[in-house]
């Protein structure tokens, strides 16, 4: 079998920690961590101005990424978010200058389960930096004029019903789990940013996983959760290992499309049964030549390491091996694919592994799309607005595995 795409991997240039010292003008500081906590990444960074951020900067910024897989930048209150998408295409100047899903107009069209019950909104001016948030936006908002973002509690799409008296009580979930990725045409952002504006502070929310695990968390409003998918694969035994380093996944086209009327599983990782996806009749034309197909582990082009990137949700043939020397079982039906990843997926899904970063008015997290996952979290309305602006670009150069995917057979 011949193999397709490159085996290329996003150059980072590597710095020792003299020429982080003499040459950047900013400083890290590894997130602090609880006597219980688990979860090993996320890093703070101070002394940085984006506005004027220098490409020795930029070039230490994205490697920081790679190496803390989440980087929380203070206290950028002051900048405009043209300076955002700025920063974005530095992090990667061959992409196609244009936000990983696309357009608004296409995404609102193309969406599916990403734009239901909701129309995105763009900055004027600088499309490519989305508007996620909550309630009034303000009278002027970089242009918009008193913008108001309704939309439907994020747990509608759970196959297990949330009471909306238990939600005002501050009872919420995990919304979805979920890498930044499009899985269709365009390949997955290397990082995502999104700026903190504005969010509510208090009172704290308590997640709970309402899966029967009995398992919560408490947190504050307006935020989002992450999980390693590197600890995922640390987590996996040496025979799991061997498949997930030399399986790979195919992802339905227009997949957000193609889930249809599917549902979630309460505590947001993975669908609840199967059945309302669209037949690829009913999802329409489309190019096989933009079907993705991705390793089921991606390696960290700095590190080295190597996380367990499958989005579950969206998978619609799975091809497994435990050897290069094997050929793969092909393995299409849904409840086989989604009963197969579910338990690796779900044992990474407890508090001590989850973190949700803190963050201030004008703070920016930006984190490795190619090594974590991320949950949106709800709030009761009346806790106040969240204003965020969100912007990505799809990557000049896709995932990269052990192994080169063969071409499907």
């Amino acid at each position: 079998m011949c193999a397709v795409g490159s085996s290329k991997v996003p150059k980072a240039n590597k710095m020792s920690a003299a020429e982080h010292t003499i040459e950047t003008s900013f400083m890290l500081a590894p997130m602090t961590t609880g006597p219980n906590d688990k979860h090993n990444f996320g890093a703070i960074a101070t002394g940085l101005d984006l506005d004027s951020i220098s490409d020795i900067d930029v070039a230490a910024l994205s490697n920081a990424i790679w190496k803390h897989k989440l980087v929380v930048v203070k206290a950028q209150k002051h900048i405009h978010p043209a300076k955002q998408w700025d920063l974005v295409t530095r992090f990667d100047p061959k992409a196609p200058q244009v936000h990983s899903h696309g357009d608004v107009k296409s995404f609102n069209i193309k969406g599916g389960l990403l734009t239901k019950g909701r129309n995105v909104t763009a900055i004027p001016g600088v499309e490519n930096v989305r508007i996620v948030g909550k309630g009034f936006q303000g009278k002027i908002h970089y242009g918009l004029e008193n913008l108001s973002i309704e939309k439907n509690p994020l747990h509608d799409w759970h196959a297990v019903p949330l009471a909306e008296e238990e939600f005002e009580t501050g009872h919420t979930r995990f919304q979805r789990w979920h890498l930044d990725a499009p899985l269709y045409d365009r390949d997955p952002a290397w990082f995502t940013t999104l700026r903190c504006v504005h969010r509510p502070l208090s009172p704290q929310v308590t997640v709970h996983w309402d899966d029967g695990s009995g398992q919560k968390m408490s947190v504050s409003p307006g935020l989002t959760a992450f999980f390693s998918n590197v600890q995922t694969y640390g987590l996996l035994s040496e025979d799991e290992k061997a498949f997930a380093d030399n399986s790979w996944v195919e992802y339905a086209p227009h997949p957000y499309m193609w889930l249809g009327d599917s549902q979630s599983s309460p505590n947001g990782l993975g669908i609840w049964g199967d059945g309302k996806e669209l037949s690829l009749e009913q999802v329409g034309e489309y190019d096989a030549s933009k079907v993705k197909r991705y390793p089921m582990v991606w390696v960290n082009p700095v590190t080295g390491e190597r996380a367990f990137m499958v989005h579950g949700i969206c998978v619609r043939r799975m091809f497994l091996r435990r050897s290069q020397e094997e050929d793969p079982v092909v393995v299409d039906g849904l409840p086989e694919i989604r009963a197969w990843l579910r338990p690796i997926q779900e044992r990474v899904l407890r508090p001590e592994y989850i973190m949700v970063p803190e963050l201030d008015e004008g703070d920016i997290v930006m984190w490795a799309n190619y090594q974590l996952f991320h949950s949106a979290i709800d709030y009761p309305s009346k806790m106040g607005a969240r204003t965020m602006h969100q912007a990505n670009i799809g990557a000049s150069i896709g995932p990269t595995g052990p192994f080169p995917v063969p071409v499907v057979v």
